[in-house]
């Protein structure tokens, strides 16, 4: 088993404290330390981080191609072709990459990055699909939210289909677009939709989704995509009330400035009342993604007020100094929570604690 170095260092003192205070022998200590080693380099992390960048250089590579007069010819013929022929193309090529995706997967399982590059790859050339096909169709430009539900549905049926969490990632993604046009084309593009303002829409709209996280994992079948629902659920959540403290359930900007910072406060109360039940069952049920959502959602909450109130009042200088000193508590906290010396030291209390008992 390969370690990062601080991983390492941390089994180690564990091992240690454990072979002094008797509940490991010496040649079981020895043979757990020969089991794992220190890494040099964490390749995964590059891995990940190489094919972004690919991706990013495939976009950069295709607008620079866009300014090529001759390579313009070029794509201006090839785009002269018939609508639903260029559909057609884009699907057969977006299917070709998902079975290569699935191939490559099955035999290499370990590439997992480069594995999901292919998939997104056929994400993409789905998405043009999808629109080739709904200019075929002539659909109204101010109904296109249409377009956008056949993406979601196709995304999430090949998301299940294969399984793959990425292309589960962006069946969510075009759900919640779906939502908001579709929303806005009913209300006639207006600021609410049965009475809710976008940020207050999106709030529902992430709880749904958080509890379909929960009702996913009695299915095994898809079991596998729960906790992408999960954190896309509450990253929509999080972010609307976040936008709901500061902007209410106010339609217009004229009516937001007219209103008072008391007649908000009660959506930051709601914000602060949701970061604070998250952290609580994330610490009841060690749920890790929930706590984590909750305290920084519930710092993002804090700070938001802070800047409303407080940012007209107080002198620039001192109210940087407050925020400098806050964060800078913020992190010696973390730091001493998280050091490998201060849980080393609880190892060694506990381990004096038996001996005197």
């Amino acid at each position: 088993m390969k370690l990062s170095r601080k991983q390492s260092a941390f089994l180690t003192d564990t091992i240690d404290a454990w072979e002094k205070s008797g509940k490991l022998s010496k040649e079981t200590a020895e043979i757990l330390k020969e089991s794992y080693e220190i890494t040099a380099f964490d390749w995964k992390k590059l891995a990940k981080y190489s094919f972004w960048a690919a991706l990013i250089c495939i976009v950069i590579a295709f607008t620079a191609l866009i300014a090529d007069e001759l390579l313009m010819n070029l794509i201006e013929r090839f785009f002269s072709l018939p609508v639903f022929a260029l559909s057609l193309l884009f699907a057969i090529l977006a299917a070709g990459f998902y079975y290569t995706g699935i191939k490559r997967r099955d035999h290499k399982p370990d590439k997992i990055y480069s594995n999901e590059s292919i998939f997104f790859i056929g994400i993409l050339l789905t998405g043009l699909s999808i629109t080739y096909f709904g200019i075929t169709l002539e659909i109204e430009e101010s109904h296109y939210s249409m377009l956008i539900l056949v993406s979601t549905i196709v995304y999430g049926i090949l998301g299940m289909w294969f399984p793959s969490k990425l292309i589960w990632i962006f069946s969510l993604l075009s759900l919640g677009t779906w939502f908001g046009t579709q929303t806005g084309y009913i209300s006639g593009w207006g600021a609410y939709f049965l009475g809710m303002n976008y940020p207050l829409r999106f709030v529902l709209f992430g709880s749904v989704l958080v509890g379909l996280s929960f009702f996913m994992m009695k299915y095994d079948r898809i079991k596998i995509l729960q906790k992408s629902t999960y954190v896309i659920g509450l990253l929509y959540l999080f972010i609307s009330l976040w936008l709901l403290s500061i902007f209410g359930n106010y339609g217009d900007i004229s009516s937001w400035y007219d209103a008072k910072q008391i007649e908000l406060f009660h959506w930051g109360l709601l914000f602060g009342l949701v970061a604070i039940a998250a952290i609580i069952y994330g610490l009841k049920y060690d749920d890790y993604t929930s706590r984590s959502f909750g305290i920084t959602f519930l710092f993002i909450n804090l700070y938001t007020k802070y800047f409303e109130f407080f940012w007209d009042g107080t002198h620039k200088a001192i109210f940087f100094a407050i925020l400098a000193i806050s964060f800078w508590f913020i992190g010696t906290r973390a730091e001493k929570i998280w050091n490998l010396e201060y849980l080393k030291n609880n190892l060694k209390s506990d381990e004096v604690n038996s001996d005197e008992n």
